[in-house]
């Protein structure tokens, strides 16, 4: 059972990494400021850093609190990691940037309820950062984005210094993206690491994973899910021939935000969806451009707004289904 599992957690994690990877460094590598390898190898190194400093608050999140740690035996980790696998695969398939950790919540969730033991006042208060942070940056970047688009008398001396100063540009595109790949090691690593924390706890699991094998856990998985990076390359060149029409600036500054409230998220310990945070950047850049009215009407954008509500809600009834399946 614990090969499969691990199997698993190598899969989740890498799928994860490389959707991550793509909107972390596709400014720099769309930009032809770095090329893939050395871009892979930053975001490993950033990603791992992030995961060892803050990845444990959200990690304790998603092994304990949300069903009793002694609830994650081994098939009812074979069930989250199935249920938030086939929701993202859906999502990929439909083009739609899934939140990993929505459905991982949703995903434990429907464990809790097969039981009969999830703790819904927890799950209540992940909604609030659910809702706020996304808002939150869709207003910052509104506000910060808006004094540099679009060029005018009053910031014309933005675009006169960045034209002189391409390189320092280029130094602040590199680094905004490492800021980013920092802030999902310390959320999205430990959506891998929670639920396998509380293997440990159960008899059958007395050789398993455990609680306080999480120190090595979190470093080995964050290694994993930075490798996503070497194994899928198609995301990141998407992303980059589509992030950079935005301008490196603009493209550093939605880094910056989403960051930061990624951080913030982890380190009171919610899962937080970075996917979610940075398409609030982006429907903020596109309101700048073509207008709210315009972005909100936008069939894509409305899909995603959809897939957001109803596959968290399909990954609890799957997961809920796989128990009768499997548990039983």
């Amino acid at each position: 059972m614990v090969f499969v599992i691990f199997l698993l957690a190598v899969f989740f994690a890498t799928n994860m990494g490389g959707a991550s990877f793509a909107a972390s460094f596709s400014a720099p590598y769309g930009g032809k400021v770095i090329g893939h390898g050395r871009a892979a190898i930053l975001f490993i190194v950033f990603v791992l850093i992030g995961a060892v400093l803050f990845g444990q608050n959200v990690a304790v999140t998603l092994g304990n609190n949300i069903v009793p740690a002694s609830a994650m035996t081994g098939k009812a980790i074979v069930i989250v990691f199935l249920s938030a696998g086939l929701s993202m695969f859906v999502a990929n398939r439909a083009n739609i940037p899934q939140s990993t950790s929505l459905v991982t919540v949703a995903a434990i969730a429907g464990v809790g309820c097969y039981i009969g033991d999830v703790n819904t006042r927890e799950i209540l208060r992940f909604v609030p950062f659910w809702i706020l942070l996304p808002l939150l940056s869709y207003l910052m970047t509104y506000i910060c984005v808006g004094r540099i688009y679009p060029p005018r008398a009053g910031n014309f001396w933005i675009y006169q210094k960045l034209v002189n100063q391409k390189s320092k540009l280029k130094a602040f595109v590199l680094i905004a993206s490492c800021y980013n790949a920092f802030s999902v090691g310390t959320n999205n690593v430990a959506n891998v690491v929670g639920p396998m924390m509380g293997y440990g706890h159960t008899p059958s699991g007395q050789y398993g994973f455990g609680g306080d094998a999480s120190a090595i856990l979190m470093p080995v998985m964050a290694v994993i899910y930075g490798l996503g990076a070497v194994l899928f390359t198609g995301p990141i060149k998407t992303a980059g021939n589509k992030i950079v029409p935005l301008g490196l600036m603009t493209a550093s500054v939605i880094s910056f935000i989403s960051g930061t409230l990624m951080i913030i998220a982890s380190w009171w310990g919610v899962p937080q969806s970075f996917v979610m945070l940075q398409m609030g950047a982006l429907f903020a850049v596109s309101s700048l451009k073509h207008g709210t009215e315009y972005t909100l009407k936008n069939p894509l954008i409305q899909r995603t707004f959809y897939t957001w509500t109803i596959n968290p809600v399909i990954t609890l009834f799957i997961s809920y289904g796989l128990c009768f399946l499997i548990m039983r």
